[in-house]
């Protein structure tokens, strides 16, 4: 179960989470094809790993006693932090109190099941090279054993976040990029992080990154919903084939999400699953915790 690439569920709906866990079902609209809904068994012999995907973990940290004891005893955690401004994250927890729950899930699951994503890299004027070189070992030095591995990629354009991004540029009187790929000083910034990565005790993977400079500054390719590592922690027999309806260099296993796109009210202004900000402050204000899927 993908918990999930669509929403912050554990941040914004772990109660609707837990109620669907107890049923042992949820229902999930089919985010390419307006009316169709699939209905997911949520048994503990259905659900052979649960992969949560959240900037959050704090809210759902007081349910996992429960989730276990219903036999969802198979998960691990996603989490992201950048660091970046309130302009381009509005709605993301202060990195200070993000660090913390990330350390506090860290003592109830342990490091091994957690995956920092340092996740758009995003290049601009303001967030060059040097800024990302502070950040990322400022936030290594607070995650030092919190976590086996970190995950990196650069922004990938999406049309829909364009004018958001534009937005915050003429705001901020910043520029973006025109090629990520071609900033001077990539390649060594990669090689930096990766070092600081490993002295902290973290492996360092890329996501959805076929591009050479990642290579050659000795990242390797890498799967966010991960069989191998999932097998490694549960002992299990998951497959490792690639994830049809994913992008074609995502390399993660096949999964069900059981979010729906625009409903995390987060903000973020280069998201993929928001396409409209507003429906989906409106989604969260309407949820309904005991409905059959997110929307209801």
């Amino acid at each position: 179960l993908s918990v999930s690439r669509r929403t912050d569920i554990p941040a914004f709906y772990s109660s609707w989470f837990m109620g669907r866990l107890r049923a042992g079902w949820c229902d999930v609209e089919n985010p390419r094809r307006a009316g169709q809904v699939s209905r997911i068994d949520l048994s503990p012999d259905n659900a052979e790993a649960i992969v949560f995907w959240t900037r959050d973990p704090a809210p759902m940290l007081p349910h996992l006693g429960e989730m276990e004891r219903l036999g969802f005893t198979r998960h691990c955690w996603l989490v992201t932090l950048t660091g970046y401004a309130p302009a381009w994250e509005p709605g993301a927890p202060a990195g200070s109190r993000a660090a913390a729950a990330i350390r506090a899930l860290a003592v109830r699951v342990g490091p091994d099941r957690i995956a920092w994503r340092y996740d758009p890299i995003i290049l601009t004027r303001q967030l060059d090279i040097e800024f990302h070189r502070r950040k990322f070992r400022a936030l290594c030095e607070t995650l030092a054993g919190s976590t086996r591995r970190v995950i990196v990629s650069l922004y990938d354009y999406y049309r829909h976040a364009c004018k958001r991004i534009d937005d915050v540029l003429a705001q901020t009187g910043d520029r973006l990029a025109d090629d990520q790929l071609l900033v001077p000083g990539l390649g060594a910034l990669l090689v930096e992080i990766r070092g600081m990565a490993t002295d902290a005790g973290m492996a360092m993977q890329s996501c959805a990154e076929p591009h050479d400079v990642f290579r050659e500054s000795g990242i390797p390719r890498g799967a966010c919903i991960d069989a191998a590592w999932l097998n490694r922690l549960f002992g299990g027999a998951l497959k490792s084939g690639k994830d049809q309806g994913q992008r074609d260099a995502c390399l993660c296993a096949a999964s069900r999400d059981i979010g729906a796109p625009d409903t995390c009210p987060r903000g973020c202004v280069y998201c993929y699953a928001t396409r409209n900000g507003e429906r989906a402050r409106s989604a969260h204000v309407r949820h309904d915790p005991g409905a059959g899927s997110l929307r209801g």
